[in-house]
């Protein structure tokens, strides 16, 4: 159940009392919102005429809420759930569709949202850092994007969107001091070089102190030491063609973040937990683990207008090198020793896209479309050691397993928009797609009397499969009112098949698990009323959603991922926005969500139909109240974001172990912006609440322990911007 509302109305009580009257601030503001443009259907258009529920954020609300992560934006967003197994291992869910593994965890494996950096998808390593991107707007799709956007969104997807470089020079410069002593740098900057050529760069500097306290070797973990540059030149040869070149870079060292022990210590007299802190932000573990991380992405976007229409051009390359170690589990025992298990992991990825597309127009307007052709390639080594110490008898065993995979990916597409009166569309699409995954895996154990895993036999295999699949889209949406629309979809979308990331047997190695495929039906509306000063859009939805890549954990072994269930999800999704006198903006969301699994048979006893999909919350409420004030030329604005969630699990179990409680955040800023517009200073927190949410749970029921990594606890700092 959600909790009380009352911490909102408190906290809109504030907001409305901090400052005055700012009429002009206000009226920026309402222009901002109704002309705000989105891509979700891959060219141009005004937000509240496109017959898709998706949430953007601008650049200022980004600045205005201090989001700098994707969990600070799915905090925000109605049906969409931001967990992760470390800092890279990601999990997204989006109306209850994610990934069975975080995407880092599986060589053969991809994950069911992606994020797309400036039409470019980021499969593996993570993605550039938001603070360092000079970005105009993300977005966030839900449902199913299989026609326009392809594999591997059949949750959903987001999306980060840069300014291209312009004609208007500008630079800006922010530094930043936080608790952990946290401390940031980060400065962009734009130059026209000539009338054709425009130059933009960007790059930030980050360093904090460890949330965690590990007790075994006296250090702080799970800290952040990260830079990032960029750098796009822009060329306007002729009036038809527009070339962006652009690049990125991330450099990322710092310890990693061992899981805290969760103990029941009413089993076994409490022997599974002597010297483990009950405190969740202290471990144990006998190393502190690290990270490294090299992201490097080129990519050349060409733009050309003919009399055909505007055909575009995405060509990227995409460089990543990961190199990790995680304490997953550290397990004191009586008489005092130690059970430990380690992952170390080292991780070369590259990947090779090329996008060809042709928007158009024709019969005075009524016909639009797009016509497109993909194709993706991705080379990735890995190699996965596990290590597994016991105290008594005294042994240490020893596991590796090298994986190579190569994937490819083959599509064309096409989708088509009549308008049949002035007022009613029909949209109609289809995405056709081929996809082939080949790999060389191998499992060998190094050293120790069979642990981890307990491996029948050395293995060394190599296998390969291909699928396909056909991916439509069908919509009518119909402009009642030149600020109504009310739109009907029913859209397929699918998730790529792969090969397990590591496998006890060579049998488990070599069969590969299928794609998974989801049928989303829905309708909605989009509305602006009240002199556009208050918007209101919602969607109804029903997923029906098979051959589920669930995964479940094998003691003493690996996460093995099966295709084991179907699922139907339904849904309500609520997005507000209203500002009744100058100066205040309160904007909101509510997402009611019913995902369950119809069948799934776990083995020959455990079934766990009519459970929830993981990472499915039932209810989510987000409430934003801003008021911003002309005190004497100066801009003073105040911000507070409320988000009361429900309950969810993260594992298809749903036992009370795998369940992360309903819990509140509250994030909240203060700035004050001089009269010339270069100077401002933000006194800003998050997690106001200090709620102790967890980001992904692993549970080992023979021993009664879940190991568990957290979000971070209550942070606040001060932000000061000059800018030109």
């Amino acid at each position: 159940m959600l909790r009380s509302l009352a911490h909102g109305a408190s906290w809109l009580a504030f907001g409305t009392a901090v400052f005055g009257a700012g009429q002009a601030a206000a009226q920026a503001r309402e222009a901002e919102v109704s002309e705000l443009v989105v891509t979700a259907q891959r060219v141009e258009e005004n937000i509240q005429q496109v017959p898709i529920a998706v949430s953007a954020y601008s650049a200022a609300a980004l600045e205005k809420q201090s989001i700098e992560t994707i969990q600070d934006i799915a905090i925000r967003t109605p049906g969409f759930s931001a967990g992760a197994v470390d800092p890279i291992q990601t999990n997204f869910a989006i109306r209850g569709i994610g990934s069975a593994f975080g995407i880092s965890q599986n060589a053969g494996g991809d994950a069911s949202v992606v994020v797309f950096v400036d039409g470019v998808y980021a499969g593996r390593g993570g993605t550039p850092d938001i603070d360092a991107l000079n970005l105009e707007r993300v977005e966030v799709l839900r449902g199913p994007q299989g026609t326009l956007f392809g594999k591997n969104t059949v949750g959903g997807l987001i999306q980060y969107v840069s300014r291209k470089p312009s004609a208007e020079p500008s630079f800006r410069i922010e530094g930043q001091y936080g608790n952990y002593d946290r401390r940031q740098l980060n400065a962009r900057g734009n130059l026209p070089i000539g009338d054709k050529v425009f130059v933009s760069l960007g790059g930030s500097m980050k360093k904090r102190d460890g949330y965690e306290f590990n007790e075994t070797t006296g250090n702080d973990v799970n800290n952040q030491e990260l830079k990032t540059a960029t750098v796009a030149v822009r060329f306007l040869p002729s009036e038809n063609l527009d070339i962006v070149l652009a690049a990125d870079f991330t450099d990322q060292d710092q310890k990693g973040n061992p899981r805290h022990n969760n103990c029941d210590r009413s089993f076994d007299n409490g022997i599974h937990c002597v010297g483990i802190n009950p405190d969740p932000r202290v471990v144990n573990a006998f190393t502190d683990g690290y990270l490294r991380r090299w992201l490097r992405t080129y990519r050349g976007e060409v733009n050309w207008t003919t009399p055909f229409g505007v055909v575009t051009s995405i060509t990227a390359l995409r460089d990543v090198t990961l190199n990790f170690r995680t304490p997953f589990f550290s397990n004191p025992v009586r008489p005092p020793a130690q059970i430990e298990s380690t992952e170390t992991d080292h991780e070369n990825n590259s990947q090779f896209s090329q996008e060809l597309r042709l928007a158009f127009d024709a019969m005075d307007g009524r016909l639009k479309g797009q016509l497109g052709a993909y194709y993706l390639r991705e080379d990735n080594e890995r190699i996965e050691d596990l290590r597994q110490d016991f105290p008594a008898p005294a042994s240490t065993g020893i596991a590796t397993y090298p994986q190579e995979v190569l994937g490819k990916s083959y599509a064309l597409f096409g989708q088509f928009s009549y308008a049949i009166t002035d007022q009613l569309t029909a949209t109609a699409g289809i995405r056709q797609t081929w996809e082939e995954k080949s790999g060389h895996f191998i499992g060998r154990k190094v050293s120790g009397p069979g642990m981890p895993p307990p491996l029948a036999a050395n293995y060394d295999v190599r296998a390969s499969e291909k699928w396909n699949a056909l991916t439509p889209r069908f919509a009518l949406d119909y402009q009642m009112t030149p600020d109504v629309l009310v739109y009907a979809s029913a859209t397929r979308g699918f998730k790529s098949g792969g090969f397990q990331g590591i496998a006890g047997s060579a049998l488990s190695q070599s069969t590969p698990y299928d794609p998974e495929y989801a049928w989303s039906y829905e309708g909605g509306f989009k509305s602006q009323f009240w002199d556009r000063k208050a918007l209101f859009n919602a969607s109804l939805f029903q997923t029906n959603y098979k051959d589920l890549q669930v995964s479940q954990l094998v003691p003493l072994c690996c996460v093995v991922v099966g295709n084991a269930a179907t699922a139907k999800i339904k849904g309500a999704e609520f997005e507000l926005m209203i500002r009744p006198v100058g100066g205040l903006q309160i904007d909101g969301s509510y997402a009611r969500l019913q995902a369950e699994f119809t069948s799934f048979a776990n083995g020959a006893t455990a079934n766990y139909s009519g459970n929830d999909l993981p990472r499915s919350p039932k209810d989510k409420v987000h409430l934003g109240v801003q008021y911003t004030a002309d005190l004497e030329g100066w801009e003073a604005l105040a911000r507070v974001d409320y988000t009361n969630q429900s309950h969810m699990f993260f594992e298809a179990s749903n036992i009370p172990a795998q369940k992360q409680e309903g819990y509140i955040n509250v994030d909240a800023r203060v700035s004050l912006t001089s009269p010339d517009k270069r100077w401002q200073v933000a006194v800003w927190g998050k997690n106001l609440t200090d709620e102790l949410v967890a980001t992904y749970v692993t549970y080992f029921g023979a021993y009664r322990q879940t190991l568990v990594p957290y979000a971070p606890p209550r942070t606040y700092g001060v932000t000061l911007v000059w800018k030109m």
